[in-house]
């Protein structure tokens, strides 16, 4: 009789299995094998990286294990979570002050792409029949399935390296890895279906009339404000970039000298170049600061600027050569003022260029656009 029993619940166990297989919205196994596959390529670059700089170790004490906790903890760091250590010398945990900005691109990619993918049908496993190509997937659906399959992965990752040297902080973990993945899988949703406007303004109606038609145009398209905007910031970033590299080159020598001293044969310099190479957006923003002039802090009370610099003691990290010596600004010091002035110029032109693409005439004769007059979109495009 027990045999018969169990042999019914297991028959109707399959029977709902089938059922809700058959009922499921189409492409939502496709978003969550994507969402999957995304966290799993990611951690596994991570825990590649972290693994060779392991293997070629000359002290590898922590083991394998420890080694992944590391790689589980910088993937989780990357989704910008912080980290905490919790081996410090004074016994009290303490959070990495930085988080390398680059970290998170392999995992935007990886979402981004995955979500694009779910839309398109690309991974839905022969739902189109034979020889025909699967019907584009509905958006919130594609979106969903992503975002589950992707956090079914993260969930235990965290977990896992929440047992390790470097901890990631619960609260960022709550908060900070779920909006990165529901965002940056939205912009994939949003690019798939060829980026229609009227997401865009749906989600800008919460903003006032005026600064909503400075950055979104009824169309949907970007504002001629919000163009301008970010052509001055990309100048600006670029500019910080352009000054990082021409500070190292000309302190090379503490560059080498800093490198030397972290690097401990070839596993220890390739570990400190390749957060070297994480940490370059990091550093442009930080160049791009100081030419505007407040400058960053190096340390409580150590203000880095281009018209003074007070003396902080820093450590020899190679990216750190390339801050200014403590002491008063020299005519070289003042001269990375032409990246500011080179981003407002951008700005200028933008606003310039939108207003002679689309004049018009008004009735007092004063020239008009096709979304208001010149003035208010150039005092827009400045406030941006």
């Amino acid at each position: 009789m027990a045999g018969v029993i169990q042999t019914t619940a297991r028959r109707m166990l399959l029977s709902l299995l089938r059922a809700l297989l058959r009922d499921r919205p189409p492409g939502l196994s496709a978003g969550l094998l994507g969402g999957a596959v995304a966290a799993g390529l990611g951690l596994g670059v991570f825990a590649v990286l972290v693994m060779v700089v392991w293997v070629g170790s000359p002290y590898p004490d922590s083991g394998p294990d420890g080694a992944l906790h590391v790689a589980a903890a910088l993937w989780v760091l990357a989704h910008g979570a912080e980290l905490v250590r919790a081996d410090t010398l004074s016994g009290t945990p303490a959070p990495v002050g930085v988080t390398p900005l680059l970290l998170s691109v392999p995992p935007a990619w990886l979402i981004h792409r995955m979500a694009r993918d779910a839309v398109a049908g690309g991974l839905a496993m022969g739902e189109g029949g034979a020889g025909a190509a699967p019907p584009p997937v509905p958006p919130r659906v594609a979106w969903t399935g992503v975002v589950l399959g992707y956090l079914g992965v993260a969930l235990p990752t965290a977990l896992y390296a929440a047992g390790g040297a470097l901890r990631p902080s619960w609260a960022g973990t709550v908060v900070c890895l779920p909006l990165f993945v529901m965002g940056v899988a939205g912009a994939g949703v949003w690019a798939a279906h060829g980026r229609p406007g009227g997401p865009v303004r749906r989600l800008l109606d919460a903003l006032p009339v005026v600064p909503r038609q400075l950055l979104v145009r009824p169309d949907g398209r970007l504002g001629d404000a919000a163009r301008a905007a970010g052509a001055g910031v990309a100048v600006l970033v670029g500019g910080g970039a352009l000054l990082l590299a021409v500070s190292l080159v000309g302190h090379g020598g503490a560059f080498r000298a800093a490198f030397g001293r972290l690097a401990d044969g070839w596993a220890g310099g390739f570990a400190v170049l390749v957060l070297c190479v994480a940490l370059v957006p990091n550093a442009a923003v930080w160049a791009a600061a100081y030419a505007l002039g407040p400058g960053f802090a190096a340390g409580a009370g150590h203000t880095v600027g281009p018209f003074a610099s007070a003396p902080a003691s820093l450590p020899p990290f190679p990216l750190l050569a390339a801050v200014p010596q403590p002491g008063p600004g020299t005519p070289a010091h003042w001269a990375c003022a032409v990246v500011p002035l080179a981003a407002g110029a951008a700005v200028g032109w933008f606003t310039g260029r939108a207003s002679a693409d689309r004049p018009g005439d008004r009735p007092d004769g004063r020239e008009l656009t096709a979304d208001g007059d010149r003035p208010d979109r150039a005092r827009g495009a400045a406030g941006s």
